[in-house]
């Protein structure tokens, strides 16, 4: 089906397929509990696990471009995940 060449290709498409499982099984967890109240504590959940999982898959992603971008490049994608980081906080 995919034949995948670049192990940090795989490590970020892994994170992203557990992060959409751990989706899923809240949305289907949800239409279990079958409260409002319940359904807001998973929720609140998934909005922990968001950035973690951003965090991650840009970790990997930029352990992949280190040989092959150079230092000002990395610098301003990490500052530019930091940002985004920051504006969903507050």
């Amino acid at each position: 089906m995919f034949i995948v060449k670049d192990k940090y290709v795989f490590g970020m498409a892994l994170v992203r397929f557990i992060s959409a499982l751990m989706e899923f099984s809240a949305a289907m967890l949800m239409l279990k509990l079958n409260r409002v109240d319940k359904a807001m504590q998973v929720n609140a959940f998934l909005a922990l696990a968001g950035p973690i999982v951003l965090i991650t898959a840009m970790s990997i992603g930029l352990a992949g471009l280190a040989g092959k971008v150079s230092p000002y490049k990395l610098a301003m994608i990490a500052l530019g995940v930091f940002l985004i980081i920051i504006g969903a906080r507050k």
